[in-house]
């Protein structure tokens, strides 16, 4: 016989999830109608929810315990977008069947990421569907000090932090639709399963940066967001994106340059910082072991300009689009 709800909340998550009992500023959590949460002193509440669909933003194929961790980490990663720092956790899980087997797993791969973080999954939903996952991730940020998309100023310079393209790459290989090494490929493919969250990057920008958003539709389209919002235009130097040396070995360097500007899912931070604060940028990622390259800079007008050695490119490179 199926397990019922509220028994499979009990068992995975309630029981399988204890982070939400050593947390301080949990006072309710799971187990009433809403969790009741306390907010630390002179802070402001962040919060984003992100949805994943089974065959649109993850293959079936893959393993439930690294589906809980990519689920939990792209949410966190809009978090450090926002310079925030994660309390909270909830979740709505539609299922086709209450798998036991396959609950246990996501069940341990969700608990892995939420004590690695030091999060408490308070709450949530369960029902029967096509497989879904709905996170809410909700932190906190001082007051006034929150990063957004709207501020960067001609002048700015335009810096990602890692690298840009792995993860387009490595979904490639989980479809069969590209080659790699063993190595390369290993590299790659754990680059789009398991993205990083750069919280501390997040952190550590507050004040320095002037416009912030994390990379998951590939920079052509991230890169529009930061331009609309602030009214400004952006010149890129594609020659100068950062690219790992999997990608490049892989791919070969215009392909994997393409791949950087067009691919999704890196979950790298992109932002704009005044030249009066590159010192403390360097300064501030660097205590935060955070690597960081320069693409370029913002200028007056609209739109995004593409140059490669110093040429302009002759056609604008589009992203990952949802509709």
């Amino acid at each position: 016989m199926p397990i019922s709800e509220f028994e499979l909340i009990e068992r995975f998550f309630r029981q399988g999830c204890q982070r939400g009992n050593q947390r301080k500023d949990v006072l309710m959590g799971i187990g009433d109608d809403a969790a009741v949460l306390k907010m630390p002193d002179n802070n402001q509440l962040v919060a984003t929810t992100d949805t994943l669909v089974e065959g649109i933003h993850f293959l079936p194929s893959i393993d439930p315990q690294v589906l809980a961790y990519k689920s939990v980490a792209v949410n966190l990663s809009d978090l450090a977008a926002m310079g925030a720092d994660p309390a909270w956790l909830t979740l709505a899980l539609t299922l086709p069947t209450s798998d036991e087997a396959w609950l246990a797993r996501f069940a341990a791969g969700l608990n892995q990421i939420c004590e690695y973080y030091g999060i408490a999954l308070v709450g949530g939903d369960t029902t029967r569907g096509p497989l879904t996952i709905t996170l809410t991730a909700l932190g906190h940020v001082p007051a006034d000090q929150s990063l957004t998309r709207s501020g960067a100023k001609p002048g700015d310079w335009i810096f990602v932090t890692g690298h840009l393209g792995d993860s387009a790459a490595g979904l490639k290989l989980l479809k069969g639709e590209l080659e790699a090494s063993d190595d390369h490929k290993e590299f790659l493919v754990t680059r789009h399963l398991r993205p990083t969250p750069r919280i501390l990057a997040g952190r550590s920008l507050r004040g320095i940066a002037s416009s912030c958003l994390d990379l998951s539709d590939g920079l052509a389209g991230d890169l529009e967001h930061i331009v609309k919002a602030s009214e400004v235009s952006a010149h890129v130097e594609i020659d100068k994106l950062p690219l790992s040396r999997a990608l490049q070995e892989t791919l070969g360097l215009e392909e994997a340059r393409q791949l950087a500007i067009r691919g999704g899912e890196d979950y790298e931070l992109l932002f704009t910082v005044p030249e009066a604060q590159k010192g403390a940028l360097i300064t501030a990622l660097g205590e935060a072991g955070v690597s960081h390259t320069c693409i370029g800079q913002v200028r007056a007008g609209s739109g995004i300009h593409y140059y490669c050695d110093g040429e302009p490119l002759a056609e604008a490179p589009q992203s990952f689009r949802h509709f």
